[in-house]
């Protein structure tokens, strides 16, 4: 016989709890409230003079887009999760509201982000919650570039055409914008193809956490961006990256700035690695991981996918 019970919902959630809810993690270590508040800042909530339903509160709105790259969801999978979910209701402040967030919320507050330019004020506000938590920049720098994908793209040719000279099909409704990328395109890697973005990240060596972030086309050349993702803050000066960052006349700059630069080599036609280049690639591998994607904290990893959703993009494990 099943029992019945009118603590039943409590009961659940203590449940949850003791098995271990990794979203009341996050919460225990992420200051939502001043992250709602750089997003405010940087792209004010829309205007109520014309009327009609106020929207949801900033805070909500980011932490419901946390659940949808964390676990991978669609605008309209999302919807569901957030009406059927206790877990994702309890975390997003939905537990014992009569309304939810709909697909059409979510894209509208993305377009809120994406105008604004908001983008690197969601990264810079979640790097000042980890330095609030004691998780400075040590050890070294370690960069890297990640491919993010994208929804394929089904276009006839004449679509395809506009949008390569970065216009949009005059006929194409809202419904239909909110559904095509404009910005992702293709590339090849390890003869696979993919269509996205990529992000051109730097952790520090010790808590591998990620300091800096470039977000960048997928067809953009992964060495493009490593000055860009620099992080003078860190407290060492070493500075470790794969081969496909070997740039001679660069890494004379950066040695001449006080870095310790450890780049992996790579042969040349005809002339093989010597052992010594080759054990110090190991040894460089070793320290810089398998990509940084694979090895980052999930929030700080939302952190960097965030930017992608308004430029937006973006790599969980703990």
């Amino acid at each position: 016989m099943i029992k019945e019970s009118l603590f039943a919902a409590e009961e659940r959630e203590t449940k949850l709890d003791k098995l271990g809810d990794v979203l009341q993690i996050l919460e225990k270590h992420v200051d939502f409230a001043a992250l709602a508040a750089a997003i405010d800042a940087a792209a004010p909530r829309p205007s109520r003079e014309r009327g009609g339903r106020p929207p949801f509160p900033t805070e909500i709105m980011v932490r419901t887009l946390l659940l949808q790259q964390l676990y991978n969801l669609s605008d309209e999978q999302l919807e569901f999760q957030l009406l059927d979910r206790l877990s994702f209701q309890r975390f997003a402040g939905l537990r014992h509201s009569s309304q939810i967030p709909d697909r059409t919320t979510f894209w509208t507050f993305r377009e809120r982000l994406l105008v604004a330019g908001a983008s690197e004020t969601i990264f810079e506000a979640a790097n000042r919650e980890l330095d609030k938590h004691g998780y400075l920049a040590r050890g070294g720098q370690m960069i890297d570039a990640s491919i993010v994908p994208a929804p394929k793209q089904h276009l006839p040719k004449d679509e395809k055409a506009l949008i390569k000279e970065q216009a949009m099909p005059i006929d194409w409704l809202p419904a239909k914008r909110r559904q095509k990328d404009m910005d992702a395109t293709w590339t090849k890697k390890h003869g696979k193809s993919y269509f996205g973005y990529k992000v051109s990240a730097n952790a520090d060596k010790q808590y591998k956490l990620i300091r800096k972030v470039k977000v960048s086309t997928a067809s953009e050349h992964d060495t493009l961006h490593l000055e860009d993702v620099l992080d003078p803050s860190n407290t060492s000066q070493d500075l470790y990256a794969d081969k496909g960052y070997v740039d001679k006349e660069r890494e004379t700059r950066l040695k001449a700035t006080g870095l310790r630069v450890h780049l992996q080599r790579k042969a040349a036609k005809g002339k093989p690695l010597s052992a010594y280049q080759k054990g110090r690639n190991t040894r460089i591998a070793k320290t810089h991981g398998p990509g940084l994607s694979m090895c980052l904290p999930a929030w700080n990893r939302w952190a960097v996918k965030a930017c992608v959703v308004s430029d937006w993009i973006g790599p969980l494990c703990n």
